[in-house]
């Protein structure tokens, strides 16, 4: 277990239970930031002739970690800069599915656009929530979190790939925000059209970047308008005509990029099967633990599956408490919000509880 948490100075000051806001930095990308800049510090734009070699690399990297031909990775600077220029070539009026109360990233920008939008509830029946309304609705579309930011309710990549088995013509379009980076995941077997992810989160890769995997049919669906000269520029754009590039019209960050390749390269050190592994262990523990301690709201406890994510009852004083003790979670809906990743330990979670119970007494 110490080797898992080898590498993140953060874990030494702090009991760390935030990854859901984000991530930490390791030495390993911190070394190549550094690096990154000193060779810029001297060498200018010849760093930069090779910037076309280092952004390949980091879409093979991505491509290799999540089971995408790199000629169908997407380099943008976050979420919401990806999903929006996805939006953006959509041709309206067309019909959207949302998760109600999903992240506003999500729904934001769908409901501030001419589409025609239907809900489905978020609650322990949210599977079969989401056929009814396919099936009464009929949309086009469907927007929505892998797993829910505010509670760690999670949809399961098996119940996805049945779903798209029996609404082929429904676009999948998935924020894997808090979702990649804590299991195993194959996209091109998932059958989701679309998958968009920030990376500072369970990635660990820092601010500043993110991806976008697209699926092999769905380049005729979407029509994105932004362009730009980086919009032709690099081997594997140049694959794909233009539909990759109108994703990056603009320069490329190659300390921001690289950092994720570099991200990338630890987590498959360590191994994803550990990742997980480590992160089951975690989340089983703290939702039975949290269950006993009636501190979960029903939905979650009546459900099966559920993410490493959970909002635990709480208010601004217990917020309060636990920072004074060094123990750092989140304020998010009505409580606090709790997450373990893999450099977490169950004595971690054990100085949480024993936190809990004294501000109880």
């Amino acid at each position: 277990m110490s080797n898992l948490r080898k590498g993140f100075p953060v874990l030494e000051r702090y009991t760390y239970l935030n990854t859901a806001a984000s991530g930490l930095l390791h030495e390993k990308v911190l070394e190549f930031r550094q690096e990154h800049d000193l060779d810029f510090l001297i060498s200018g734009s010849v760093l930069k002739e090779n910037q076309g070699r280092l952004l390949a690399k980091v879409r093979e990297e991505v491509g290799e970690s999540f089971n995408c031909e790199p000629n169908r990775v997407g380099l943008v600077p976050n979420f919401s800069y990806g999903f929006n220029t996805l939006l953006e070539g959509i041709e309206k009026p067309k019909k959207v599915l949302l998760l109600k109360n999903d992240y506003p990233s999500i729904n934001w920008p769908v409901e501030s656009r001419d589409f025609e939008i239907c809900y489905a509830e978020i609650n322990e029946f949210l599977e079969e929530n989401i056929v009814e309304v396919l099936k009464k609705e009929q949309p086009q579309f469907f927007a929505f979190s892998i797993v829910q930011y505010i509670n760690g309710i999670k949809l399961s990549t098996a119940f996805l790939t049945q779903l798209k088995k029996d609404f082929p013509e429904l676009i999948f379009i998935a924020d894997g925000t808090q979702f990649l980076g804590t299991e195993a995941f194959d996209f091109d077997a998932s059958g989701i059209d679309v998958v968009i992810s920030s990376t500072y989160k369970w990635l660990n890769a820092g601010y500043g970047n993110g991806f976008m995997l697209f699926n092999k049919d769905i380049e005729g669906k979407i029509s994105p308008k932004h362009l730009g000269f980086g919009s032709l520029q690099g081997k594997y754009k140049a694959q794909e005509g233009n539909f990759l590039g109108k994703f990056e019209p603009g320069h490329q960050d190659t300390l921001n990029y690289g950092s994720l390749g570099e991200a990338l390269k630890l987590i498959k050190d360590i191994g994803i099967s550990t990742i997980e592994s480590q992160v089951n262990v975690l989340k089983s523990h703290a939702k039975q633990v949290f269950t006993e301690m009636n501190l979960l709201e029903e939905a979650v406890v009546k459900r099966g599956e559920h993410s490493s994510i959970f909002n635990i009852k709480g208010d601004d004083k217990l917020y309060q408490y636990l920072r004074e003790k060094d123990i750092i979670v989140s304020q998010r809906g009505e409580g606090l919000r709790v997450s373990f990743h893999y450099f977490n330990t169950e004595e971690e979670l054990e100085v949480l509880v024993k936190a809990l119970k004294a501000y109880k007494k």
